[in-house]
């Protein structure tokens, strides 16, 4: 058995991270804000696969937070064999006329903590020749929807070179992108899906489980679900002024949103 680190492991893809590892015999490291939360979903999962579940409370838009899960990477004590940087948010909101203090605190989630958290796992596992690391993407980072698109681009991109620079250490990188997820992101964000097609919805156990047994195998690219594969070689293939144009759909769906009366107006 090894230990497994999550975050944002309170909710989502996080938690069905969390139970699928736990229930693989799997010691897990929980990370999310909300440490009431954690501590209900240590106990649960200590009592149901008798693993040990570690709960360490962490806003990671600040620094000081991230460093301390960055040092529990780093610890030899109950070594992390696996990392799997899940945190995330969605913006409800355009670039322009939003708020910029929401803008750096999702860069500040979604690049600068994935990038933090992943250089202290990659320089512990590297030391130990094992281990690997698993950073949450999206189908969004193939397309032009505002900073989000942009964050995810971004963590691809990444874990592909963090991938090339381990290879041959024994330790490896994957990145997943799943699209639309059933979890409580959308809820979370505020973000309209009534306009989303059901077809290109997923299960999050399905999403999860694809991840993990990509990361067994050592994917670097992981896209579950054949109908995802299929969209994602499609936007790569796609000339960009296409890809640009899905992007204004997805522009013309938040500005309805946006201007859609609040539910107790």
């Amino acid at each position: 058995m090894g230990t497994a680190l999550v975050t944002g492991a309170s909710a989502g893809l996080g938690l069905e991270f969390a139970w699928q590892l736990a229930t693989a015999r799997h010691d897990v490291v929980l990370v999310a804000r909300d440490e009431g939360r954690l501590t209900r979903l240590a106990g649960q999962l200590e009592a149901a696969a008798g693993i040990h579940a570690e709960v360490l409370a962490a806003d990671l838009t600040d620094r000081a937070d991230v460093e301390r899960v960055a040092e529990r990477l780093r610890s030899d004590e109950r070594p992390v064999g696996l990392l799997v940087n899940n945190a995330g948010l969605g913006l409800n909101q355009h670039f322009v006329s939003g708020d910029l203090a929401a803008e750096d605190r999702a860069l500040e989630l979604m690049v600068r903590t994935v990038m933090a958290l992943s250089h202290a796992a990659a320089g512990a596992m590297v030391r130990r020749e094992r281990g690997a690391i698993l950073n949450v993407g999206s189908v969004a980072g193939l397309i032009a929807s505002g900073t989000y698109s942009a964050h995810k681009a971004w963590v691809r991109v990444f874990t592909e070179a963090l991938a090339v620079e381990l290879k041959g250490t024994g330790v490896t990188a994957t990145v997943v992108a799943p699209g639309f997820t059933r979890t409580e992101f959308h809820e979370r964000g505020r973000i309209d899906t009534a306009h989303y097609p059901a077809i290109g919805w997923l299960d999050a156990e399905d999403v999860v489980a694809a991840a993990l047994a990509d990361v067994r195998r050592g994917v670097v690219l992981s896209t579950p679900s054949l109908r995802y594969k299929a969209a994602s070689a499609l936007l790569r293939l796609a000339p960009r002024s296409a890809v640009r144009t899905f992007g204004g759909y997805r522009r013309a769906l938040l500005d309805e949103a946006l201007e859609a009366p609040a539910p107790d107006a």
